[in-house]
């Protein structure tokens, strides 16, 4: 998603569709601020690739200790400096008590004209109705969103008209690997149950 963002794909696929031919000018990845939202297991995988894109990586959370991010070459800052330093903002939080609305106005407020958000943890950690009107009115340069407060997002939702946005259907977890995973363990319970041993 934040390549898509980046290099604007689906814009350019769908100008290709329709007959058209290189409409926008993209950026590179190399020395911009990959900013993550949670350095969990996610967040972790996420700060190698951004470092394999030679960005240079902040993170913060709420229980992110400077061991944690220096074993993986990551600065820990405080939330309001990640929101303001990253070109690229990626959260992977889970969704609590906590963290529901953490990324509401005061937070996507701190964010340069120039910077991209990317969600692909739960809908509900941002303040979605915040997040359109930034959209709206290009106090942010875009969004690529994998999560919404409801699902199926509806066919007339506000982010769907949106033309700085990237939309997927809740299709990060959704690889072949990982339902063989689901479907065979799920199996593997139901015989173990009949079985007599859960």
């Amino acid at each position: 998603l934040i390549l898509a963002l980046a290099r604007n794909i689906a814009r350019e696929d769908a100008g290709m569709r329709k007959g058209g031919w290189q409409t926008t000018v993209g950026i590179g990845l190399r020395g911009k601020v990959l900013g993550i939202l949670g350095l969990g297991n996610l967040g972790g995988q996420v700060a190698v690739i951004g470092k394999a894109f030679q960005m240079e990586v902040v993170a913060w959370s709420e229980n992110l200790t400077p061991e944690r991010a220096s074993s993986l070459g990551v600065q820990r800052v405080d939330k309001d400096e990640l929101f303001r330093r990253a070109d690229f903002l990626t959260i992977h939080l889970l969704l609590s008590k906590r963290t529901r609305g953490l990324v509401g106005p005061d937070a996507l407020a701190l964010m340069k004209p120039t910077a991209y958000l990317i969600n692909t943890s739960r809908g509900p950690i941002m303040d979605e109705r915040a997040l359109i009107a930034v959209l709206e009115g290009h106090k942010i340069a875009g969004a690529a969103l994998d999560v919404y407060d409801q699902e199926p997002l509806p066919a007339d939702h506000a982010l769907r008209r949106l033309e700085n946005v990237v939309l997927t259907p809740h299709l990060g977890y959704v690889t072949a690997e990982n339902y063989r995973v689901y479907y065979g363990d799920a199996v593997e319970n139901v015989r173990a149950f009949l079985a007599g041993n859960p």
